[in-house]
């Protein structure tokens, strides 16, 4: 199985992890003493709720009573709900895989499996092992499906993670694959941002809030147990303390073990803030921290060598290589660790996934945002690599890597082609095609070009443009750019579905946008937007969407960008900022408040991103962008289109709410639509997905094409 799978590194996606010092709890900013709209923070309050209804009552009909809402509903519905698409299959035992799979009947998804005969065969057999939308109809709750983790070797018994209505917070029970019933007085742990790893079938290493102080400033567990079977939670033997200061989404358990489940060691993550960690051995004596530079990531454990990637220049490695370490080595002597060079990434390159096998390591290397996947092996004189046969030119994706052999699933998309799953020998290179997604618009008259920006301190920034063959490049273009560039997460070419069918089968462009903070050229690319650097994320934008204007693709009266969380951010700044430059604005689950931001739910996780607002330095940085204290009356803001969610508890709908609640009380124009449900991707299941994108479409069109 992948890293991902197994736990090892760092969370994404907002996977910012927070900041502070190590000793005492640091002074955050305190909530503005003259804000008025303080009120929203309270995530599930009654005025702020209120507010939220009344938005959605105001805004909703001004886009579902379009005539084209209905058609642009019932296309994206069809795509997000179709029996075509591609499974999302891992490997489990016994020559098995396990899926999670949504559609029209099952909205919340059905948990299910099949043999990987049955799968290659083209007709799987799948058996469902536990039905989510028949769960929380039976137990009257808005069930969301976070995922199973199953004790390795035989995958039978498995810690399985539901949300209500997609927030981050879960409860887990624990569930036999054999008899399909949760066990009968098994592991079960009540709601909360636990952090868990199976030991044996008996004992599991949990991070979690055992009483309710134990969280850091931003929510997160910061103490692990061992926890065995039938025990009370307070009876949980400690094995690891870090501090409330401690920053990041708390600390993790890391368990090594060997293809046979046996488990050669533990390790505890420790996140000091947003991209600074330590490592800790459990041991019987007590936990040793590893020799390990501060930035710096456990990747994963292969052939009784610890993997690991290097996000600063140390001990002679260069910032982005990866390196590992012998096992035995570190378990003798943790405070003095020896590395090996694994790969070093040349300037154009960044390590995007590390996986194993039973006996190879898997990377999936990014070249100038193009991927490539790559076979380890090593021997008395290192590490030899081998490129396996996957497509040229697109975006690669390791799903699942196998235990016992070497095959590896592998995805690949790009823009135009729909997508395709691969099963790939990482010993022989032999790769066999297992699925490929049906068309889901009209590519024909379509192509993609990559193109480069020059920023304002001179870096180029490269962007890729879908456009129609025949485009006039005349400034009449219908154009919208999205962009994220924040936590070293990579914006990356992908199957534009949906976008296809609603927008540029409709004669739009689509424009991804990889600017600095992101990962796409490896940690320098984005350590060169942290804190008081954060403007070069923003500049970056600005000459992307200045180079589309200069090239004629698009114009300021054509221009449309949308962004998410972080990206929502990107938006914000951009509204208040250069207004001018664009004509819709879609703002989706946003930071908005960044002086604010380290009270607001999780926000103080981000400081090693952006900064604290409490630091005078920062905090005049932050000043120069913070979308909520840079609202003026009297500009020429276009009609934005804010999104949030009720059930967000990491980035918060207040950010949202009051960008909204500033708005109104400014006179301006907008469009608000706070779903009810669906935590941080702002929508619980697949109806709530097509609803967004209707709506969202509809937007674009109105803004952009009428």
């Amino acid at each position: 199985m992948s890293d991902q799978e197994r736990g090892f590194g760092r969370m994404t996606l907002g996977a910012g992890l927070a900041a502070l010092c190590l000793t005492s709890v640091p002074a955050l900013a305190a909530p503005a003493s003259d804000d008025p709209y303080t009120y929203m923070e309270e995530i599930e309050g009654t005025q702020a709720l209120d507010f939220a209804k009344a938005e959605n009552a105001r805004s909703l009909p001004r886009l579902q009573n379009d005539p084209r809402y209905a058609g642009f509903y019932e296309d994206a519905q069809k795509i997000v709900t179709a029996k075509d698409r591609i499974p999302d299959v891992h490997f489990v035992h016994g020559g098995m895989l396990r899926d999670h799979w949504q559609d029209a009947t099952h909205v919340r998804g059905v948990w299910r499996t099949a043999s990987v005969a049955s799968y290659r065969s083209g007709n799987p057999d799948w058996k469902t092992l536990i039905d989510v939308d028949a769960l929380a109809k039976s137990e009257n709750a808005n069930f969301v499906w976070k995922g199973a983790d199953c004790l390795q070797p035989a995958d039978r018994f498995c810690l399985v993670a539901l949300s209500n209505g997609g927030k981050d917070a879960i409860e887990l029970r624990e569930f036999d694959t054999v008899t399909g019933q949760f066990v009968a007085g098994g592991f079960k742990l009540p709601e909360g941002k636990h952090r868990y790893k199976w030991i044996d079938a008996d004992t599991l290493i949990v991070a979690t809030a055992w009483v309710p102080s134990e969280v850091t400033v931003s929510g997160y567990p910061y103490v692990a147990k061992l926890l065995k079977r039938g025990q009370a939670l307070a009876d949980a033997k400690e094995v690891y303390r870090g501090t409330a200061a401690d920053g990041g989404y708390g600390v993790s358990p890391i368990v090594l073990r060997e293809p046979d489940g046996k488990v050669q060691a533990v390790l505890v993550h420790r996140p000091l803030d947003t991209f600074n960690s330590e490592y800790y051995l459990v041991t019987p004596a007590g936990p040793k921290k590893l020799d390990l530079p501060s930035r710096a990531t456990v990747r994963d454990y292969v052939g009784g060598r610890v993997v690991v990637t290097l996000e600063q220049d140390w001990a002679g490695f260069k910032e982005g290589d990866l390196v590992d370490f012998d096992l035995a080595a570190l378990k003798a002597n943790p405070e003095k660790l020896k590395a090996s060079l694994v790969l070093r990434p040349t300037q154009t390159q960044a390590v995007q996934q590390v996986g194993s096998t039973k006996n190879l390591l898997v990377v999936n290397l990014f070249d100038n945002v193009k991927g490539q996947l790559l076979s380890f092996k090593r021997d008395a004189k290192g590490w030899h690599s081998t490129r396996l046969d996957v497509p040229k030119d697109s975006t690669l994706r390791i799903e699942s890597t196998e235990d016992e052999g070497d095959k590896v699933i592998v995805t690949a998309t790009s823009f135009l082609q729909p997508s395709s799953q691969f099963l790939a020998d990482a010993a022989t290179n032999k790769v066999e095609k297992l699925q490929a997604l049906p068309p889901r618009f009209d590519a024909s008259n379509q192509l993609v070009e990559q193109f480069w920006a020059v920023s304002k301190d001179g870096t180029k920034i490269p962007y890729f443009v879908v456009r129609p063959k025949n485009l006039k490049f005349d400034g009449t273009a219908p154009t919208l750019l999205n962009a994220y560039g924040g936590f070293q997460v990579s914006q990356s070419p992908r199957y534009a579905d949906a976008t296809g069918k609603l927008w540029l089968e409709k004669g739009g462009v689509y424009v991804v946008a990889n600017i600095r903070g992101g990962g796409e050229f490896g940690p320098r690319w984005h350590n060169a937007g942290l804190k008081l650097d954060r403007m070069r994320v923003y500049d970056d934008f600005f000459a992307v969407s200045q180079d589309l204007i200069a090239r004629k693709i698009t114009s300021p009266r054509k221009l449309g960008i949308v962004g998410g969380s972080n990206g929502g951010l990107l938006m914000g700044v951009a509204l208040t900022q250069h207004p001018e430059l664009y004509s819709a604005i879609i703002i989706q689950v946003p930071l908005f408040d960044m002086i604010g931001y380290t009270h607001i739910g999780a926000g103080a996780s981000w400081i090693g991103e952006y900064g604290d607002p409490a630091v005078a330095a920062e905090r005049n940085v932050i000043l120069t962008y913070s979308p909520y204290q840079n609202l003026k009356p009297g500009k020429l803001y276009p009609t934005v289109f804010i999104e949030t969610s009720t059930k967000d508890d990491r980035v918060h709908p207040a950010h949202a709410r009051k960008a909204a609640a500033r708005l109104k009380e400014m006179g301006y124009d907008y469009i608000y639509y706070e779903n009810i449900d669906g935590g941080h991707a702002a929508a619980a299941n697949l109806n709530e997905r097509a609803t967004r994108l209707a709506l969202e479409f509809t937007y674009l069109t109105q803004r952009l094409m009428d």
